[in-house]
């Protein structure tokens, strides 16, 4: 692990080498001069129009948290804390107080990342990616977050600091976060996003956040929807509490006939009727052991997807399974 301390920073000039591109205020163990202090202003003020429009406030529930568009077409990083399950519906606000709906993707309940969708039509602002991963241990980076929630009036908090640890699945800023800045972005001086917010350590300086690398690791699995691990940061709904709200018995036509459901259920909510015929169970031929089964691996909050024929119409519908009572 590399770390700086006392917030102090180490050269970054490697083997003779020193990266070209670099701000040069970046390669200083401190501010020399107010020259120098002006160069991270004008590097900063550059960038927050841009970073800031992109940095939108996550709100389902009762709770909030931040995350930043880095697609036109509305591709959403957060953190796993924050959408907490897949396939869930949030809701995406912008900094000017526009509105979207947006559908949680995957999630890395290891590491803390997650992917979101805006379903909505685009195009939307977005802010470029580090996917070299560029960014060195002592860089300055600046930090946005819906800090406490969404407020129109404030728009979104901007915090300036220097990257202070690095670990594989981990950076740390020294920028100040609190609640609300839960999976809000973190950057680098060049306006490249470098990391997601995670969570705050001893104190509210000792800031953590999961690098782009890692959304890079998993990257097809995260776009894909799937859950990843078993780790703290999320959890998968717990076998066999998953409940679908509806009673069947076999039919002589095949499938499963519907008989009763429950009042407010999701069955009833996703448009099965008593009398319609479930055909398909997640891809395979409806039998009553087959749904049986499904239910008993499945908990609440997961994905079971049913194919269904209602008078003349066939329909299909991916269901989230609500908890049982």
């Amino acid at each position: 692990m590399k770390c700086v301390t006392n917030l102090m920073v180490c050269s970054l000039v490697f083997g003779g080498l020193v990266y070209a591109d670099r701000p040069d205020f970046n390669d200083k163990e401190a501010p020399q001069s107010l020259g120098d202090f002006r160069e991270i202003q004008s590097a900063l003020q550059s960038h927050l129009e841009r970073t800031r429009s992109a940095t939108v406030c996550l709100q389902m529930g009762g709770g909030s948290g931040s995350a930043v568009i880095i697609s036109k077409d509305g591709l959403v990083l957060t953190a796993a804390h924050v959408t907490s399950k897949i396939d869930e519906e949030i809701k995406v606000i912008m900094e000017d107080g526009r509105e979207f709906t947006g559908r949680s993707l995957g999630l890395n309940s290891e590491t803390d990342s997650a992917m979101l969708q805006i379903e909505d039509a685009g195009p939307f602002p977005f802010v470029e990616v580090d996917l070299k991963d560029t960014t060195k241990l002592g860089d300055w980076v600046f930090s946005l977050g819906h800090s406490g929630g969404f407020d129109k009036a404030r728009g979104v908090n901007v915090r300036v600091g220097r990257l202070v640890r690095e670990a594989e699945t981990t950076v740390q800023s020294d920028c100040m976060l609190i609640g609300g800045d839960s999976g809000g972005p973190l950057f680098n001086m060049e306006g490249e996003l470098i990391a997601i917010h995670s969570r705050v350590g001893a104190s509210r300086e000792e800031s953590m956040h999961v690098p782009i690398r890692e959304f890079q690791a998993h990257w097809d699995e995260l776009k894909s929807g799937k859950f990843i691990g078993d780790g703290g940061f999320a959890k998968k709904g717990k076998p066999g509490s998953g409940f679908l709200g509806v009673a069947t018995e076999e039919s002589d036509e095949g499938g499963l006939k519907v008989t009763e459901l429950w009042k407010d259920g999701v069955a009833e909510k996703i448009g099965l009727k008593v009398g319609d015929l479930i055909v398909e169970i997640a891809g395979e031929k409806a039998t009553k052991e087959l749904m049986a089964n499904k239910l008993a691996e499945l908990g609440a909050g997961d994905i079971l997807k049913l194919k269904w024929i209602s008078g003349k119409e066939s329909k299909e519908e991916s269901v989230k399974l609500g908890e049982r009572p």
